[in-house]
């Protein structure tokens, strides 16, 4: 277990309630800052798809939805997806009471090094960036969950079950969304677990406090998920948002019991350039404090990434040069977010 930063370290979360102004270190240039007013209100942009149908006779209704979500905006919300908004509501309040849980409680698992886990930051990657992100998070390993759940933190006591409850939950989902996915593309049902290996599983508590000048800075800046997939817990306040294909900002803001799905780097990659992973950013306001819980799912560290042949041919010709993930892994972490898409760097 990482042991405490120095006494004059602070997270955000511990000085954010003091603030009147945002600190220098995040304010981001005016050329960065996300144009508020400019942002398509929530509604049709953002696909929901139903995934009630998903084991039965309109199988192939729900695969084709989540193939064109995935072909037409790389985001989409998914209703009926077999996770009770109980266990979703308890993830929430186990997350809020780990934020508010003493100083000293909570930087027991702070770390600066990105390869330790769990772990408690800020920001995105300090110390690869010149600008700070608005937001504290933890972030956990979740599989395989019993191996993995003694190094979570003790406290709130019921962090744990809850945690784990809903960590199951997801990863059953996880493995219904890849089938469709890799069927929607004419793939066998088990194309994308068979190639990347069995998959690793991490969940990001984030934590956006209040900010009195929520247009200078941003919880974190436009970039894509290195992922396979991810599938987010929102808390119900406004902060995510997607870049369309048109480049328009559209507000992702889930109905009750949704939850928001995108397409990572990985399947990218994998699809040849049909899915393509998209850009998106998390806000902050002046008046509400945001938690949000995405859920990453991501291949073996060793796992080769390509595109397979049935996805190759002379209108689709390959896009990007075969890699291990633990190389990709690396540059993105080492980016600290300066690059909108670390995949750019495989590209032929």
């Amino acid at each position: 277990m990482a042991a405490p930063p120095s006494p004059n370290f602070h997270l955000l979360s511990d000085v954010a309630s003091q603030l009147t102004s945002v600190p220098s270190q995040y304010v981001r240039r005016l050329s960065d800052r996300p144009d508020l007013a400019a942002v398509t209100a929530p509604g049709s942009a953002i696909p929901v798809i139903d995934l009630a149908g998903a084991d039965g006779p309109d199988r192939h209704e729900v695969v084709a939805a989540v193939g064109m979500a995935c072909q037409t905006a790389g985001f989409f919300l998914v209703k009926n997806h077999g996770i009770s908004e109980e266990v979703m509501a308890n993830m929430l309040n186990v997350s809020r009471e780990f934020f508010r849980l003493s100083p000293f409680d909570r930087r027991v698992t702070y770390s600066d090094d990105p390869a330790t886990n769990p772990r408690l930051s800020t920001s995105f990657n300090p110390a690869a960036e010149e600008v700070r992100c608005w937001r504290d998070y933890l972030r956990l390993p979740c599989h395989p969950l019993d191996d993995v759940l003694p190094m979570w933190p003790p406290n709130p006591p019921s962090f744990r079950p809850a945690a784990a409850e809903y960590a199951a939950g997801v990863r059953s989902l996880a493995h219904l969304l890849l089938g469709a996915i890799s069927e929607s593309l004419g793939l066998e049902k088990t194309f994308m677990e068979r190639a990347l290996g069995p998959l690793d599983q991490a969940v990001a508590v984030n934590y956006y406090p209040r900010c009195p000048q929520p247009e200078l800075t941003c919880g974190l800046p436009e970039h894509k998920d290195f992922s396979v997939i991810t599938v987010l817990l929102p808390d119900g306040v406004p902060g995510l948002q997607v870049r369309m294909r048109d480049g328009r900002w559209a507000a992702v803001e889930p109905a009750a019991g949704e939850l928001v799905v995108n397409v990572g780097d990985q399947v990218e990659a994998i699809s040849n350039g049909r899915y393509q992973s998209a850009l998106h950013r998390a806000v902050v306001n002046n008046e509400l404090e945001r938690i949000s819980v995405p859920m990453f799912f991501l291949p073996a560290m060793e796992a080769v990434v390509e595109s397979p042949e049935e996805l190759v041919d002379n209108e689709h010709p390959r896009l990007f040069k075969s890699f291990r993930f633990v190389e990709f892994h690396d540059k993105f972490w080492n980016g600290g977010l300066k690059i909108k898409s670390c995949l750019d760097l495989f590209k032929h």
